[in-house]
């Protein structure tokens, strides 16, 4: 819940600094389209989170972790995930995922496609969130970062 609050603050303090400027003139309205950004350079997506599941059997939890991470590989490829990470502090939720949807039936929809969540490894804890369009752009740079897979 914590982290909910954090995040919602900081895309309402960015949205607060946004919508209170004036007009920019660095718009590029071919890329504000390209993006789906509306007149604020925001965008409606689903922020999603990755929790501790009920099934803790580990006797297969290797392969389901790759398949988990290789399905995260393909909604990237796919566009429909803009961004994912696993939380570091070990706590009861795992990571975050920041979905390219704008409804949590279609968010719904792609977890039910990881093998992990199928398995009851992990749940997800859907949001409907409102931010910088800009996001999509998240993984087109992080291929040109990226020296090798998470899933190699």
């Amino acid at each position: 819940m914590r982290t909910l609050f954090i995040l919602s603050f900081l895309s309402v303090l960015y949205s607060t600094a946004a919508f209170g400027q004036t007009a920019n003139a660095a718009y590029d309205s071919v890329l504000a389209k390209k993006l789906g950004a509306d007149e604020h350079g925001m965008k409606r997506y689903v922020l999603a989170f990755l929790k501790q599941g009920l099934n803790t059997d580990t006797s297969n939890r290797k392969q389901l972790i790759q398949a988990h991470l290789k399905n995260i590989g393909r909604l990237a490829k796919e566009g429909k995930l803009v961004v994912s990470g696993p939380f570091l502090d070990k706590g009861t939720i795992a990571g975050i995922y920041v979905f390219n949807v704008t409804t949590i039936d279609e968010a719904r929809s792609l977890t039910a496609s990881d093998p992990a969540v199928k398995a009851g490894i992990f749940d997800m804890e859907l949001h409907p969130w409102y931010s910088s369009a800009a996001l999509m752009e998240i993984v087109p740079i992080h291929n040109t970062l990226q020296k090798k897979s998470i899933t190699d």
